[in-house]
């Protein structure tokens, strides 16, 4: 009975961490594509700010400020490979930058999105216009982010970077494709393999999702040209007839 339920555990994980990967990156880049191609007046975050501005407000920010930077917290210090930094910082010096930068962002993050739940679910007329989507998808976030937050009193009995540094490799194995990608993690805590489970869902269930919106920021307004709207101490003044071709404007 033993040796079936090892053997269930074995292939389970080999699954997971092994195979389930590249089933959600394949999902989430093909699904985006079509959805883009297919559906694009569904690809939109579906703001409720008429509803409850200030609220929204406060949440979201924090929520985006914290995401943010976890994201890319998590991006670059899972893929980045060990023989690139180790000579300016130690595995166990950024670890503990990580826990503590991550907890404060965490921490950010986890108040925004609580009150972006709590408005959600406890408004009334916002609950009447959101979609079992957009609900499912605040607390599958909420969930993958606390999370993360239990995964810190785990890493303080890791403080050598050690767990970092499979983690890391994991990533980087699946990423290029190198075979025993699973085993790299095998005998890390729970809380470690559900938090890495639930990240890769949340890629697979993105093309069907509002989170499709990250691909839309709209970071080229920071750099658009002016648009003069009005003149100082007067209105704007309009433009006369256009020409057409081969005549002359009226003056």
């Amino acid at each position: 009975m033993f040796a079936i339920w090892d053997g269930f555990t074995d292939y389970l994980h080999g699954f997971l961490f092994g195979i389930y990967p590249y089933i959600c990156l394949g999902v989430f880049v093909i699904g985006s594509l079509i959805r883009f191609d297919r559906d694009q007046y569904t690809w939109r975050s579906g703001s409720s700010q008429m509803l409850r501005a200030r609220q929204l407000r406060l949440g979201s920010n924090l929520f985006h400020f914290g995401i943010i930077f976890l994201f890319f917290g998590h991006f670059i210090g899972l893929l980045t490979p060990h023989w690139a930094y180790e000579w300016l910082i130690a595995p166990a010096t950024k670890q503990q930058v990580a826990m503590i930068a991550g907890g404060i962002a965490g921490a950010v993050c986890f108040v925004g999105l609580s009150l972006l739940l709590h408005r959600r679910l406890y408004d009334e007329r916002i609950r009447r216009t959101s979609t079992y989507a957009d609900t499912f998808i605040l607390l599958l976030l909420w969930v993958q982010l606390s999370l993360g937050l239990v995964t810190l009193p785990f890493s303080f009995g890791h403080v050598d970077g050690s767990v970092m540094l499979q983690l890391s490799a994991w990533s980087q194995a699946i990423v290029t494709f190198r075979p025993g990608a699973a085993d790299l993690i095998r005998g890390l805590d729970f809380p470690y393999h559900a938090h890495l489970v639930l990240g890769m869902t949340l890629f697979l269930i993105t093309p069907f999702t509002r989170l499709v919106h990250i691909f839309s920021a709209p970071v080229w307004y920071l750099f658009r040209s002016w648009q003069i709207v009005r003149v100082r101490g007067g209105g704007t003044a309009r433009p006369g007839p256009v020409a057409r071709p081969g005549t002359q404007a009226a003056e």
